[in-house]
């Protein structure tokens, strides 16, 4: 009999759920949260049984039995760094998302969703490749700074679907092949997958790599600094102009490819330069975890929404095939991430991982010492 497999993504105003069949996707729903209704609750872990009655409500519109479910997987944020793979999820998992430890976010809530419903209606409870995976070689930690390291950060559930989906398309094992995987939405990741972990990886998140549509990416530091003191910012507002309204949104006042597009193509040559800009920077990152993996690179991969821009597809290809083919796997592929992963699990091709919350990288304090 396949395997029935519930999938819950929570985000901002919204739950992503979607019913899989082993790998076939029954059915996926959008359940909208009214703004009026989140702003009810102080905190996100307050949200846990209203979007819990929302997804049940809205599984029952699509009459699936609920009891019927194998495994429920829920997207996970907000924990502590962790190696990548599929976690059965335990009491300190539950408990640390509902604390929000590594970040308040409503993702936080897909872990403890997915518990309570595998006690309430039997199956079992998984998160696959959090956003805290972090597999970073040491090398890629170390600043110019001592008392500064880089963290991973980027899109590892999608990042891991797409390469774990290319290396099944030419007959090999995750664990096989030296992959780059760019991820292109609202904000953008580059990882090294070398091997089956994501070794390094340049995220905009807080202020490296290229600018993506709501992030600056890399500033000049002293620049920045400068800015800092100037007292034209709040520490909020520029720390907001990094995370949330740079790049396309300080250049263009939109964060939306499509939008962007239509302005080259009636004329507008700020826009194409920002656009191009973009992608000859997504270039350079590119070329960099590709060195990280000695130039031992089986495919370069352009994943997410902008992934379907031919415009961008083109500058990349034109600047990096030189590289490794490149492959274009449009769209964001999390729902298929997370039920892909919890079928391996129940399939007894993976074993599942357990969260013990012990930090990942402990910082270089036993080589001052030696």
């Amino acid at each position: 009999m396949p395997k029935q497999i519930i999938v819950i993504n929570p985000g901002s105003t919204s739950t992503k759920t979607a019913m899989f069949l082993d790998s076939e996707k029954v059915f996926s729903i959008n359940v909208e949260h009214a703004a009026s209704e989140l702003m009810k609750y102080k905190e996100i872990v307050d949200q846990l049984d209203f979007r819990k009655e929302a997804i049940l409500s809205a599984l029952e519109k699509e009459k699936a039995d609920i009891r019927k479910t194998d495994a429920f997987a829920g997207r996970c944020t907000g924990l502590l760094p962790m190696p990548g793979g599929v976690y059965e999820v335990n009491d300190l998992m539950y408990q640390h998302g509902s604390m929000g430890i590594g970040s308040r976010h409503p993702g936080n809530l897909g872990p403890m969703i997915a518990l309570d419903f595998a006690r309430e209606y039997g199956g079992r409870a998984f998160c696959v490749n959090p956003s805290t995976v972090d597999e970073f070689i040491p090398e890629a930690r170390v600043t110019g700074l001592q008392e500064m390291f880089r963290t991973s950060r980027g899109h590892p559930l999608n990042q891991k679907e797409v390469a774990i989906r290319f290396a099944k398309s030419i007959g090999k094992d995750y664990s096989q092949v030296n992959v780059v995987v760019v991820h292109m939405g609202g904000g953008i990741s580059v990882g090294a997958h070398c091997k089956g972990k994501i070794i390094d990886n340049v995220d905009s998140t807080r202020g490296e790599g290229r600018m993506a549509p709501t992030r600056t990416g890399t500033l000049p530091a002293a620049n920045l600094i400068e800015l800092c003191f100037s007292g034209k910012y709040t520490e909020k507002q520029l720390l907001d102009k990094v995370m949330k309204t740079g790049g396309w949104i300080d250049h263009l006042q939109t964060a939306d490819a499509i939008e962007v597009e239509k302005r080259i193509i009636a004329g507008d040559r700020y826009a194409e330069l920002i656009f191009n800009a973009t992608g000859y920077q997504l270039a350079k990152d590119i070329a960099a975890m590709a060195a990280v993996m000695d130039g031992e690179v089986d495919a370069i991969l352009l994943t997410g929404g902008i992934a379907y821009s031919e415009r961008m597809v083109n500058i990349i290809k034109k600047k990096t095939s030189f590289i490794a083919p490149v492959v274009v796997f449009a769209g964001e592929y999390e729902m298929e991430g997370l039920a892909s992963g919890a079928l391996r699990v129940l399939e007894g091709l993976e074993e599942p991982l357990s969260y013990t919350g012990e930090p990942v990288f402990k910082g270089f304090e036993e080589l001052f010492r030696e």
